[in-house]
Parts: C-alpha cells; sequence; structure tokens
C-alpha cells in the first residue's frame, strides 16, 4: 500500500532511490555504532556489499517499482510474479549452490505454495494474457533478480556484519537508482511533496527498508536462499488477513484453499526440521 500511495507523488525509480538515501543513512549510522568493522576492508566484503547493491536493491526495485506503475500490473498479478521468486532461486540455487539442492518432495513443497498463491489470488485469467505484457516482464525481472543476488551472497567466501552489508548496500544501491532514474529522464522537480508522500516514504525507508532487511539479511545467513523467500508464499496470505480485519473485506473458500495449499508446501519442504523438532520435544529431560 506504502509503494502504490507513493507512487502518486514520486517518480517511480526516483521514489526507490530517496527510500534508499535514507535508509541506507539510518543504517550506516546503526553499523557506526554497534559494529566492529563499519567499513569493508578487503575484496570479498566489497563484493557482498556489490551484489547487495546491484541485485538486491538497485535492479529489484527499480524494475518492481516501473512494473507497478502500469495499471494492468493489478495486486493479483503482482502477488503471482513475485511468488516465482522461491522458485527461481531453487532454480538458481541447484546451478551455483550443490548444497542448497532440495529433495523431489522440496521441489513438489516449492510448487504447490506457489499453487496457493494463485488459488490465493484469484486472478482475472484474461487479465494477465492481456495488455501490460512490458510492466509484468519487469516484474518478473525483478523477482529474478532479486533471487539470483541471494544465492550469489553465499557464493561469496567473505563475512561481514550485517549492518554494515546493509548500509552501504543501500547507500550504494541507492546511488544506482539515481542514476536509473536520470537516464530515464526522471526529475527531482516532479515530486510533490504532500503529507500523503512524506508518510509512505518514512514507512518504506525506516520500517520496509532498514528494519526489514536487517532481518532479511540475518535469514538469510542462518536459513539459507530457498528458504528466506519463501516469504514471497507468506505474503498473500497477510494482505488477506489486513483486508479482513481492516477493510472488512470477506475470506472466501479460494482464499482458506489457497492458505492450505501454502502451508501443505511449507510443510513439504520443512519436513525434516519439523520431524526432528517433534522428536526433541518428545524426548525426556535429563537431569542436571
Amino acid at each position: 500500500m506504502a509503494i502504490n500511495l507513493g507512487l502518486e507523488f514520486f517518480p517511480a525509480v526516483t521514489f526507490a532511490a530517496i527510500r534508499y538515501d535514507v535508509a541506507g543513512v539510518i543504517m550506516l549510522a546503526y553499523a557506526l555504532w554497534v559494529a566492529d568493522n563499519p567499513i569493508p576492508s578487503t575484496r570479498g566484503e566489497w563484493g557482498l556489499v556489490a551484489i547487495g547493491a546491484v541485485f538486491l536493491i538497485a535492479l529489484y526495485h527499480a524494475l518492481l517499482f516501473v512494473g507497478q506503475t502500469d495499471p494492468e500490473v493489478t495486486s493479483a498479478v503482482a502477488a503471482i510474479i513475485i511468488s516465482l521468486n522461491p522458485v527461481l532461486t531453487t532454480g538458481f540455487a541447484r546451478i551455483f549452490l550443490p548444497s542448497e539442492r532440495l529433495t523431489v518432495l522440496g521441489i513438489a513443497g516449492l510448487c504447490l505454495g506457489l499453487v496457493g498463491v494463485v488459488v490465493l489470488a484469484n486472478p482475472d485469467p484474461s487479465n494477465l494474457t492481456g495488455e501490460g505484457t512490458v510492466p509484468k516482464l519487469l516484474v518478473l525481472a525483478a523477482a529474478a533478480a532479486f533471487a539470483f543476488g541471494s544465492v550469489l551472497t553465499r557464493r561469496v567466501e567473505a563475512t561481514l556484519e550485517i549492518e554494515t552489508l546493509e548500509g552501504w548496500a543501500m547507500l550504494l544501491g541507492g546511488l544506482l537508482m539515481h542514476g536509473i532514474a536520470l537516464a530515464a529522464g526522471e526529475s527531482l522537480g516532479s515530486i510533490e511533496w504532500t503529507t500523503e508522500a512524506i508518510l509512505a516514504l518514512a514507512y518504506l525507508s525506516v520500517v520496509a527498508s532498514a528494519l526489514g532487511f536487517l532481518i532479511y539479511f540475518d535469514l538469510l545467513e542462518r536459513l539459507g536462499p530457498i528458504e528466506i523467500n519463501l516469504v514471497s508464499y507468506v505474503a498473500p496470505v497477510f494482505a488477506a488477513l489486513s483486508g479482513w480485519l481492516f477493510l472488512s473485506e470477506g475470506i472466501s473458500v479460494t482464499t482458506v484453499f489457497g492458505f492450505a495449499l501454502i502451508f501443505g508446501g511449507f510443510l513439504l519442504i520443512k519436513r525434516r526440521a519439523i520431524r526432528e523438532e517433534i522428536r526433541r520435544q518428545r524426548r525426556p529431560p535429563t537431569a542436571d
């Protein structure tokens, strides 16, 4: 909602760039306060920053924001396209990260979750195949850029504190997007600085970017790119629940069925971890 609101007052790529200007300054200041190494020093560390800046920040958000400016890219269409992220991540991981390969049941879980997203979004087939083909391809390219970048970060033989990585990647990604905006002919003078515009920018910069990416990078290190990108499957569920709670939108049978399919996909993918957790809970406590 914040992106759609902000796009009414900002040029698309400029909006994304300013978002990460603000978020990058916040996170770099935080890194200077808490990190032992707030400035990357090795080639590998700067490589991590470059991957984050190019793929996770600049390409993903520039392509996504431009794609979402087209009225044909509805919320249903965007949900389906972005939900391809885990599938794309799995494909890239099978090529670049042999240790991240999924079993047949794991791949089935990914596909089941994707089917659940389609059911939950309940798209109009004629809208998917009608006008707006190029914007839809831009959103697909955004999902591919993010998936590829997530996998690449695991190939670099370097470690960097999350706060440092996030701060520098955001600042450099924002600069890259300013260059893209300039090349696309966007102008800072066309921004309408309304209260709604400022609120949208503040939310996206602080909550969705600074805090959100801090959580993302932490979970990426713990879980790997395949599992962390399954958030793409969960987001439509929360969108449906939010609409029911705050906008009095009904939850249909297809919504419940879609959620059940997504949950089934998670169970297939995490079946081993779930079994191990159940066994651990059943073990009798040991005396100290």
